[in-house]
């Protein structure tokens, strides 16, 4: 019984980790480059700095590089963290970079938004 209660915590606790914490579940490397869970190219901005914990890109900017959108439980882990927005809402970055998507990628592995303005690039592996 009490096996069975402590296995039964443990793995609720575990759970609970895997699901507030640590690298985005919804992010991976495929095909030497950095997807969300749909299989869309991340990308990073040149003007972000890595480490700042914000990201440059706001107002029109965000409607065209919609942030990889973190939630306020989750937690920095490995070569993840998560950067708070000019507007409050959380994103995930990736070695200091925030993460974007591209809204002129239309299926996956669509990277058209590499070197837009020379200022936009994959995230590669």
């Amino acid at each position: 019984m009490i096996k069975t209660l402590a296995a039964v915590v443990l793995t609720s606790m575990l759970g609970a980790c895997a699901s507030i914490g640590g690298a985005p579940m919804a992010a991976k490397f495929e095909g030497g480059m950095l997807v969300d869970s749909a299989g869309m190219t991340l990308y990073t901005f040149d003007k972000d700095a890595a480490g700042s914990g914000k990201s440059a890109c706001n107002g029109p900017c965000i409607a065209l590089w919609p942030a990889l959108k973190a939630t306020d439980a989750d937690r920095a882990s490995g070569d993840w963290s998560v950067v708070t927005r000019d507007d409050g809402s959380k994103q995930w970055a990736y070695k200091g970079k925030p993460a974007y998507l591209w809204i002129k990628d239309q299926k996956p592995g669509d990277k058209t938004g590499d070197g837009v303005n020379k200022v936009w690039h994959i995230v590669a592996q």
